[in-house]
């Protein structure tokens, strides 16, 4: 684990990216030559799960995280695969304009717990997703403030989402963008 810097919860691994992960090993989730972006990287485990997976991966949190990403990067990526991964700065609603929207997918783990930071989040997933872009969301339901609204009733404005697991306590969301019409 990176040390030096004042972190906060981005230093912690919270239980929805290890369910998250799992799911990816359960449901046999190919990201062989895939273009991933994972939102709020925090840790980077599951970012760079997806890059061991084959994923062409953008690992993306606030400025004061990305040390502590690219050092778990380097702890747990083979250099043979290293340049399959890379860490960016990414502020929801403010910069995403600097990404592509042609990710085939894009990664969340326990992100949704801010409703103050559900217009931007939206707006970055609108701007960075395709049609053919799969969205996971794991979520730790009970303790996050709105998180249920955000999955039910925002979403699914421009979204087209489904419950694809839950164990009482976290949940992953599959979403796509709904086509333009």
């Amino acid at each position: 684990m990176f040390r030096g810097a004042s972190l906060g919860l981005s230093a912690y691994v919270w239980g929805p990216a290890p369910v998250l992960c799992q799911y990816f090993h359960d449901q046999k989730i190919d990201f062989t030559g895939k273009k991933v972006l994972e939102l709020g990287s925090g840790t980077g485990l599951v970012g760079i799960l997806a890059a061991l997976l084959g994923g062409y991966v953008t690992l993306t949190d606030v400025p004061e995280t990305l040390k502590q990403i690219e050092y778990n990067v380097d702890a747990n990526i083979p250099a043979t695969s290293k340049h399959r991964s890379n860490v960016r700065a990414l502020y929801w609603g403010t910069d995403h304009h600097d990404y592509p929207s042609d990710f085939d997918f894009i990664l969340g783990s326990d992100i949704v717990y801010s409703p103050s930071q559900f217009p931007s989040l939206v707006e970055t997933l609108l701007h960075c997703c395709n049609e053919n872009t799969t969205v996971l969301f794991s979520t730790n339901m009970p303790a996050r403030m709105g998180a249920q609204d955000f999955h039910e009733q925002v979403i699914p404005r421009s979204f087209n989402s489904k419950l694809v697991y839950t164990n009482g306590v976290i949940s992953i969301y599959k979403m796509s963008k709904k086509s333009a019409r």
